[in-house]
């Protein structure tokens, strides 16, 4: 596979992947299930910018304009990112013959980016340990970036049908 190709599978890939995490979200959202808040993403980022990593408490630091949308690019950025170390890792082979148990197991593994990073540079704690219900938020995360990792999966496969 050419090199233009296979960065257009990738972009692809994490796009893909990302949006059907997000359709688990919103299917999480209209049963009145509490789920991400992309505003908070987006203020962590546009912190970052301005030289703040860490936070005792996300919702607490003062709003940045435009951070839902930022938050929203960001999401899709570590999607993309997500998408090139899963390729980086399997190499170029498993998006012409993609593997279910592969891909399940990197989105249940991509888990530990939030886990220990992202949440604790947000207030959360290591594995949301600082939030109310710290077992619902470690469940309901495995489960988004399970679907993250089946969203890898089934945009191979869909990207093999078009090939």
């Amino acid at each position: 596979m050419n090199i233009s190709k296979l960065l257009l599978y990738i972009l692809s890939l994490g796009i893909g992947a990302t949006l059907i995490m997000d359709i688990g979200l919103f299917i999480l959202k209209k049963l009145n299930i509490p789920t991400l808040n992309f505003a908070f993403l987006g203020r962590w980022v546009g912190s970052i910018f301005q030289g703040k990593i860490i936070h005792a408490s996300i919702a607490r630091t003062p709003e940045i304009q435009h951070e839902y949308v930022l938050g929203w690019i960001a999401h899709y950025s570590v999607g993309i990112l997500f998408g090139l170390g899963f390729i980086f890792i399997t190499g170029e082979a498993w998006l012409l013959q993609p593997q279910f148990y592969s891909a399940l197991l990197f989105g249940g593994i991509s888990v530990l980016i939030p886990f220990f990073i992202m949440q604790p540079a947000m207030g959360s704690g290591f594995a949301a340990s600082k939030t109310p219900q710290p077992w619902i938020n470690r469940i309901k995360s495995l489960i988004n970036h399970s679907l993250f990792g089946c969203g890898l999966f089934l945009t191979a496969k869909l990207l093999n049908l078009f090939n």
